[in-house]
């Protein structure tokens, strides 16, 4: 048997409920499918996040931007 969760609601968490709630679906029902659809998203941030960090990068160019913009600015000072 699944255990009981209980919430506090706000004016905002209610305005959200009725929304996923006009389709006819419970609040439980919803709230459990708002729960599962959350961790999904947040699983595949966290995997896209992994991904672009294991992307390559590629060589250095040997320009130093940082260097390059200070030059660009040196007459405004």
């Amino acid at each position: 048997m699944a255990d009981t969760i209980t919430i506090r609601s706000d004016s905002e968490t209610e305005h959200a409920l009725d929304v996923l709630t006009r389709d006819g679906s419970s609040r439980s029902a919803a709230i459990r499918q708002a729960v599962l659809e959350a961790a999904l998203r947040k699983e595949r941030a966290v995997a896209l996040r992994r991904a672009v960090l294991r992307m390559p990068i590629g060589e250095p160019d040997g320009i130093d931007i940082g260097e390059e913009i200070a030059r660009g600015r040196e007459g405004e000072r």
